[in-house]
């Protein structure tokens, strides 16, 4: 979503993500004309008339679960926007809890009382004796 028209975003999906994503992005673009969207999150520049960059990730019961807010001009980084929705989506499905740069197919940790103080045995096994 940003502030630009639906015209815009039609042509920015053909012209530059096609080329970047394969497809391109699999989801329709939102026009937030006005910031009215951008106001609420707290990402609208009244100055510029622009959303700034912001990612929020909200789960199917409409909570932020994620969010980062990025100037123009750093980049952002999509394998890590992926990576974390595949994450939230298992720690939903599951109950597990995925440790710092999980991937799909690797190791969980299963949240209790066991875990405390083991944490790290469970992400780096090879160090405990």
């Amino acid at each position: 979503m940003s502030t630009d028209s639906h015209f815009t975003h039609k042509i920015w999906q053909a012209d530059e993500l096609s080329k970047m994503v394969d497809g391109g992005v699999p989801f329709p673009m939102l026009s937030d004309a006005g910031g009215r969207i951008g106001k609420v999150y707290g990402v609208y520049d009244e100055m510029a008339g622009v959303d700034i960059r912001g990612r929020f990730l909200i789960d199917p019961d409409g909570i932020i679960q994620a969010m980062e807010v990025l100037t123009p001009p750093v980049g952002r980084n999509v394998s890590e926007l992926i990576r974390q929705v595949q994450a939230f989506q298992h720690v939903r499905e599951t109950g597990e809890a995925t440790p710092s740069g999980w991937q799909p197919g690797r190791r969980t940790l299963k949240p209790g009382p066991d875990l405390v103080g083991k944490v790290w045995k469970e992400w780096k096994p090879e160090m405990a004796f």
